[in-house]
């Protein structure tokens, strides 16, 4: 016997690439905030790394937010620790295990995760296929196979991000 209730296609997927010592990531969160609080679950924010050699912290920023994800508070995470990319430069991982600790998760877990590099093959995983389609700075977007390039402006990219996912989403209904 088959099941009666329909299956429902899979949510659109915006892939956000973004590397946490970028203040042009820490400006694009107000869109990313606003994307969120739109679309909530109808639409899959993908948190991809893209650390810049240009920015000593942000490959161990990755990971630290790949464990931020897997102690559940990924995206708050990502707003704390880019909310302090500055100090970001000048204090280094002790930051990173710092803001865990601010946020209440298990810092010493933290700690050992970038000693451990538990999370390397995802951060380079996700470099990788970020310069295999082209991404060269952050933020960057990737919705429905179109990039959208946010590290010299903003200006439009939250519009024309809604205007896919609308689109997507309305086909799918």
């Amino acid at each position: 016997m088959s099941d009666p209730s329909p299956v429902r296609p899979p949510v659109p997927v915006l892939d956000v690439w973004c590397q946490l010592q970028c203040t042009d990531c820490r400006g694009a969160l107000d869109d990313v905030r606003a994307l969120r609080a739109r679309y909530g679950d109808r639409l899959e924010l993908r948190l991809r790394h893209f650390p810049l050699e240009k920015h000593k912290h942000s490959f161990a920023a990755a990971q630290a937010a790949e464990e931020a994800l897997e102690q559940g508070k990924g995206w708050e995470y990502v707003e704390a620790v880019l909310g302090r990319a500055e100090e970001l430069d000048r204090a280094g991982e002790a930051l990173l295990v710092e803001v865990a600790r601010e946020l209440g998760l298990d810092a010493e877990e933290f700690d050992t995760a970038l000693i451990d590099g538990r999370h390397i093959l995802i951060v380079d995983a996700d470099q990788a296929e970020g310069k295999a389609i082209g991404v060269t700075g952050t933020p960057t977007y990737v919705i429905d196979g179109e990039r959208l390039d946010g590290g010299k402006s903003q200006d439009g990219l939250r519009k024309r991000i809604e205007e896919i996912a609308d689109r997507l989403l309305d086909g799918r209904e």
